[in-house]
C-alpha cells in the first residue's frame, strides 16, 4: 500500500509518499512565513498552506510519478489551536491566528469565569494558545467578523476541506480548541456556549485512523492518481509524531525539538493537570489519550539566535566544539514567545543572564541549548506531579539531530533518549501511518521508529545539570517580573 501524509507546520508543509514497511518514495518541504502585525500576535493565511500542500504534490509527482499514481490515502497532520473562520460560502474571513499568539490572555480570564467547569470537562488550563479564547477575542474586537462566522477550523481541517469538501476534524486535534469534552471525546455544547458559539460552527468529529473523505475528482485528475484517495482523520502536529514514532500505547513517550519543545507521555485514561500547565488531549488512535507539556520556543531558540547571529545553526554547534565548553557561564531563558508549562505566561519574555565581558559566542549558544533543555525539566516535573514518571523516550524534531543537544537533554531530563529515523518528517510520517489505518490496516502499522543512536544520562552530568536546573528555575520569577 502506497500513502501519503501531508504536515501542516508553522515554518513549512511537508509531504511524505509512503509505502509499506515505512519506505519514503519522495518527499518534499515548501516554507511558510509567519506574519507578526502586531506585538504577540501570530498569523498566517490559509490559502498560503494550500498553496504550498499543492507545491508538495507537484514535487511528490516529479519525483515519484508511478508510485504516487497508486496512493491508496492521504492523511493530514497539522498545527494545532490555529482559529481559521470560514463564512457560510466556505470563504476565509480573516488570517489564522495561530498557536503562539498571546493576544487573548485577558479572554482566557473571563472564559474560565463564565465556564467554571472548563477545567473539568476540558482538561486543560485556557491557555491563548487554544482556540477558543481566540474566538472570544474576535468577538470582543472584530464583531463584524465573528457574526459571519459559519465554520471555524482547525488547519489541517481546512486543507481537508480544500481537498476533499469535508468538514471533519479528529480527536486529537479538537482537544487543543478547549470545545471538546475530551474524557469522552466529543464536542461540549456548554463549551461553545461559553463562546457564544454552537455545534453548528464545528465539523463533525472522527477519529484519526478512521476515513474522514475523499479526493475531489478535479484534484485526482490534476495529480494523476488512478482511484480518487480517501483522506485519514488524521492528527494535531503531535498526535502525528507520536504515531510516527510508534508511541501508541500506554507507557509510550518522546521528546521533541522542533519550533515549540513536546514533552508527551502516551496514556490509558483520560489523566488531566491543568494545575500545572500540563495538556491532557485524546490520541489520533480510539480510546487512547495523552499528557503533554509543551514549550513555546524550542529548536526556534537556537533558529533565533542563528538568525541575530548571521551564522548558520550547524556553524554555531561547531564553534561549541571546537571550544571545548562542557557548560556555560552564561544563562539563557527561552521565552522569547512566553511560556505554556508549567507557567502559563504569554507576557514574559526571555533572555541572557551572566554575561561577562569576555562572553563568547559559542558560550552563549550553549546557553541557548542549556536554557531549552532546563525548560524541558520543567515540563518532565509537571507530567511528574500528574503521576507519569518516565525512563526513555524517542527524540524527534529538528534539534535532535544535534547530537550534543541529544546528550544535553539525556543528561539534563535523566532519560534515555533514542534518536530515530526520519524524525524530520515524524509528522508527515504518523500521517502517512493513519492514512494505511483508516485504507484498512490496523494498529501495527503504528510500530516503533527505527533507532539510530541511543543517549543515556550520565551519572556525573546528571548531578550536575540537578543542580544547574535548580539555579537556572530562578530566571523565570526575574522575567515575569521584568516583563510586568
Amino acid at each position: 500500500m502506497i500513502t501519503i501524509g501531508i504536515d501542516i507546520g508553522t515554518s513549512g508543509v511537508k509531504a511524505a509518499l509512503v509505502r509499506d514497511g515505512d519506505q519514503v518514495l519522495a518527499h518534499s518541504s515548501q516554507p511558510l512565513t509567519v506574519s507578526r502585525p502586531q506585538p504577540g500576535f501570530s498569523e498566517q493565511h490559509p490559502e498560503h498552506w494550500w498553496l504550498a500542500a499543492c507545491a508538495a504534490l507537484d514535487e511528490l509527482r516529479s519525483q515519484a510519478p508511478q508510485a504516487l499514481a497508486d496512493t491508496t490515502a492521504i492523511g493530514l497532520s497539522g498545527q494545532m489551536h490555529g482559529a481559521t473562520l470560514l463564512d457560510a460560502r466556505g470563504e476565509v474571513l480573516r488570517p489564522c491566528i495561530l498557536w503562539n499568539d498571546g493576544r487573548s490572555d485577558l479572554e482566557c480570564a473571563e472564559l474560565e469565569r463564565r465556564w467554571p467547569a472548563l477545567r473539568r470537562v476540558t482538561g486543560n488550563i485556557a491557555m491563548p494558545g487554544f482556540t477558543a479564547p481566540k474566538l472570544c477575542w474576535v468577538r470582543k474586537h472584530e464583531p463584524e467578523i465573528f457574526a459571519r462566522v459559519a465554520k471555524v477550523l482547525l488547519p489541517k481541517a481546512y486543507l481537508r476541506w480544500r481537498l476533499s469538501g469535508e468538514y471533519a476534524e479528529d480527536c486529537s486535534d479538537a482537544s487543543g480548541t478547549l470545545w471538546l469534552d475530551v474524557g469522552a471525546r466529543r464536542w461540549s455544547a456548554e463549551a461553545l456556549a461559553a463562546c457564544h458559539m454552537s455545534l453548528e460552527q464545528m465539523p463533525r468529529l472522527v477519529e484519526g485512523s478512521e476515513a474522514a473523505g475523499q479526493l475531489s475528482p478535479s484534484l485526482t485528475a490534476r495529480w494523476g492518481f488512478r482511484r480518487a484517495p480517501i483522506i485519514a482523520g488524521g492528527a494535531g502536529d503531535n498526535a502525528a509524531g507520536a504515531v510516527g514514532v510508534g508511541a501508541v500505547r500506554p507507557g509510550d513517550a518522546f521528546v521533541s525539538l522542533g519550533t515549540s519543545g513536546v514533552l508527551w507521555a502516551t496514556t490509558a485514561t483520560f489523566a488531566p493537570n491543568p494545575a500545572h500547565a500540563v495538556h491532557a488531549f485524546c490520541h489520533a488512535v480510539p480510546d487512547t489519550w495523552h499528557q503533554m507539556g509543551v514549550l513555546l520556543a524550542a529548536a526556534s531558540s537556537l533558529a533565533w539566535w542563528a538568525g541575530v547571529c548571521g551564522r548558520p545553526e550547524a556553524e554555531l554547534l561547531a564553534e561549541i566544539d571546537a571550544a571545548g565548553i562542557a557548560v556555560s557561564p552564561a544563562w539563557f531563558a527561552p521565552y522569547l514567545s512566553g511560556e505554556r508549562t508549567p507557567h502559563n505566561d504569554t507576557r514574559v519574555r526571555g533572555g541572557f543572564l551572566g554575561l561577562a565581558a569576555d562572553a563568547t559566542r559559542a558560550q552563549m549558544t550553549q546557553a541557548v541549548l542549556e536554557g531549552v533543555a532546563y525548560a524541558m525539566a520543567d515540563a518532565r516535573d509537571a507530567l511528574a506531579s500528574a503521576g507519569t514518571t518516565l525512563r526513555e523516550a524517542a527524540l524527534i524534531g529538528g534539534g535532535a539531530r544535534s547530537p550534543r543537544w541529544a546528550q544535553l537533554m539525556a543528561d539534563v531530563l535523566g532519560l534515555t533518549l533514542h534518536q530515530v529515523a526520519e524524525s524530520d518528517i515524524g509528522c508527515a510520517l504518523g500521517a502517512a501511518r493513519l492514512a494505511r489505518m483508516a485504507a484498512g490496516d490496523g494498529l501495527e502499522v503504528a510500530r516503533p521508529a527505527h533507532r539510530l543512536r541511543s543517549y543515556e544520562p550520565r551519572p556525573q552530568a546528571l548531578a550536575l545539570h540537578r543542580e544547574r536546573h535548580a539555579r537556572w528555575q530562578r530566571l523565570y520569577p526575574l522575567a515575569r517580573d521584568f516583563a510586568r
